[in-house]
């Protein structure tokens, strides 16, 4: 198991792992150890148990014990910190059932033992029920062992900012962002309750020990102030700080804000290597406002960074390396050139080497969502194909739970008209039972209820039509798309599966035929509904196994909708003229599914996908300008996939 990294200039304890599955490990690891112990000694456990995507792979992981290293949960006792109100049970939305479908039904743990705030209750019920869970909680002794996400918000269970420290197990109100947060589980804002049933601060503070996971970029902010600012009520997870035996656990993303991460010279000695050098160089010409070559000794001096500026000054020189280091990231021609050009001058730092001008290469973009492709590197495509390489899209889910019913209902209505003025009387007759099935359930359908099979199959089409469109805008005929449409995301439900063990083979089998030169994967860890996670670790499964077999292509991550790679990061730049990012912009037009307004538009940021692609290329072409380096329009950013 990989050993956690504790950060320092922290107020609770905090450790740091690679990824969101170590993390897990190392938290299912500390419950293994606690429940052998009290198992031996013939006591129970008592487990506060948390809900949502966080705590996905924890309980993964203890089923794989309970299964695998015969972890005895017999003897558990659990507390779920909240519940929607009002929620029956056997809603798809309740965190009974999930509860239940995602740990219960896989382990031992006795019926019994199982306690979850009642969603089904009646109004004057609430108060009384409310005490009664406090004491059922007593009566075993307290918990053990809390789990915990946060909201972004900084809420824990649902104790809203304004909860007191003092707070119980009561009725709350929703906040806004946290309505529009679950918003994408509930298929709508709209169908997302006001209130909800939860577990006090006080109550979560008297557990003896306390893990809170965080994982992703967009939870990145607020662990910030959690851990680095004074305990509020606004952030209810500041109040941790306050608790004897408290544990943040995050993986690389979620600590990305954090002071001994971001901004590790301002905590203690550092040890220079290459990549903190750039960082902090670039940060620092940032902040103050500098281009690289601009910067003085007492610009290093008057932010912390004396150390190294004795190590590797004066600060001419260090700004002269990171500036060429910098340099040597802009890349008009990401995959080489194809044909000499006249007047080569051998500038090296913009990659014009006589060297570069080679045969056609293949490039193979994977796009999670059928339109991650244009919508984060659809400028980069375009030059691709206009260079003269071969591009080839890999579409590896339908998206189709993102697709509105009024769409799935206007295609519906489109197939029928266009056959009844053009089909045969039969084609007619089946188009009208399509129609009539999917307008019976959609007609029927509850909020937030999944789709029937037959309107997942319509708005999986659309997503499909769509993607072919915005490819062919790109320049990609229809016979380089592949639609992989990979297992893991056939649940009909924002929350997905583990990866399959064939969809690996299905990559493996596309890598095997392509043999690419390049390969394009959606590397970022803040994608809210974790596909690019699942889809990207896939990808590195698949890429490892081919390697032993003589396909080995250099592999670059691009970014999402929702972030860039920091400046310091970046390792490939593509300029974007402004022709080129309008018809980047055009192709993301093409999905138009996803046009005005997106079902899961990600967090609070209520920009269309193409506003949000548009400002962050330019907004990255500034900081290459601000930074001293060559002025562009636009730059779409990459990083190279680093195995291990």
């Amino acid at each position: 198991m990989t050993a956690p990294q504790t950060l320092p200039h922290t107020r609770t304890r905090t450790v740091k792992f690679p990824t969101a599955a170590n993390a897990a490990k190392y938290v299912a690891k500390e419950i293994d150890k606690l429940v052998r112990a009290r198992n031996a000694a013939g006591k129970p456990t008592v487990l506060g148990l948390a809900t949502g995507s966080t705590p996905v792979g924890l309980y993964r992981e203890l089923i794989r014990m309970h299964k695998e290293e015969g972890l005895d949960l017999s003897r558990v006792v659990t507390f779920n910190l909240d519940e929607y109100y009002p929620m029956p049970k056997e809603s798809q939305h309740s965190y009974f059932r999930w509860m239940h479908e995602t740990l219960f039904g896989h382990v031992n743990i006795k019926w019994e033992n199982i306690h979850i705030p009642d969603g089904t209750l009646k109004p004057e019920e609430v108060d009384a029920a409310c005490a009664d869970y406090e004491e059922k909680i007593k009566s075993f002794g307290g918990i053990d062992i809390q789990i915990l996400g946060i909201g972004r918000t900084g809420h824990i269970a649902f104790n809203e900012p304004g909860s007191p420290q003092n707070s119980r197990t009561r009725l709350v109100t929703l906040d806004s962002i946290t309505r529009r947060d679950a918003a994408d589980g509930f298929f709508g804002e709209k169908n997302v309750p006001h209130h909800a049933l939860t577990m006090g601060v006080a109550s979560i503070l008297e557990a003896r020990r306390i893990f809170l996971m965080a994982f992703g970029e967009h939870k990145a902010g607020i662990v910030y102030k959690a851990l680095e600012q004074a305990p509020t009520e606004a952030i209810s997870a500041s109040f941790l700080q306050d608790h004897k035996d408290a544990t943040f656990v995050l993986d690389e993303a979620a600590a990305g804000e954090l002071t001994a991460i971001k901004r590790p010279w301002e905590v203690g000695p550092c040890h220079w290597s290459p990549e903190l050098v750039r960082k902090a160089v670039v940060t620092l010409a940032l902040t103050v406002k500098k281009g690289l070559q601009k910067l003085n000794d007492d610009d290093f001096r008057d932010h912390h960074l004396y150390e190294l500026l004795r190590e590797k000054g004066p600060a001419e020189e260090i700004g002269e390396a990171i500036f060429l280091d910098r340099m040597e990231t802009i890349k008009p021609y990401p995959a080489g050139r194809v044909a000499p050009v006249a007047n080569v001058d051998g500038d090296t730092r913009l990659g014009r080497r006589k060297g570069d001008i080679q045969a056609p290469k293949t490039a193979l973009v994977f796009s999670p969502h059928p339109d991650d492709d244009v919508i984060s590197m659809g400028g980069t495509i375009i030059r691709l194909v206009e260079q003269g390489h071969k591009v080839h899209i890999a579409y590896m889910t339908s998206g189709n739970v993102a697709v509105f019913d009024h769409d799935a209902r206007r295609f519906v209505d489109f197939v029928d008209e266009f056959v009844q003025s053009f089909g045969s009387a039969a084609e007619q007759s089946s188009a009208g039972t399509i129609k009539e099935r999917v307008y019976q359930f959609l007609d029927a359908k509850k909020p937030g209820e999944l789709d029937s099979p037959d309107v997942l199959k319509v708005k999986a089409v659309i997503r499909t039509t769509e993607a072919r469109a915005g490819a062919l805008a790109c320049g990609i005929p229809p016979e380089q798309l592949e639609f992989m449409n990979l297992r893991f995301y056939h649940t009909g439900a924002k929350t997905k599966n583990p990866i399959h063990p064939q969809d690996i083979e299905d990559i493996v089998e596309l890598l095997k035929r392509l043999n690419p030169h390049q390969v394009y994967v959606a590397g970022e860890l803040s994608d809210p509904h974790g596909t690019h996670r699942v889809c990207a670790e896939a990808i590195y499964s698949a890429t490892r196994r081919v390697r032993a077999e003589g396909v080995n292509p250099d592999v670059w991550l691009y970014k999402g909708a929702w972030e860039e790679w920091e400046p310091h990061e970046i390792e490939m730049a593509v300029p974007l003229s402004p022709e080129v990012l309008e018809r980047k912009k055009q192709a993301i037009f093409r999905h138009q599914s996803q046009k005005d307004k997106a079902m899961f538009p990600g967090g609070t940021d209520r920009r269309e996908f193409w506003q949000r692609a548009e400002q962050r290329n330019v907004s990255t072409a500034h900081t290459y300008d601000a930074l001293g380096l060559p002025e562009y329009y636009a730059l779409e950013a990459f990083v190279k996939w680093k195995d291990g």
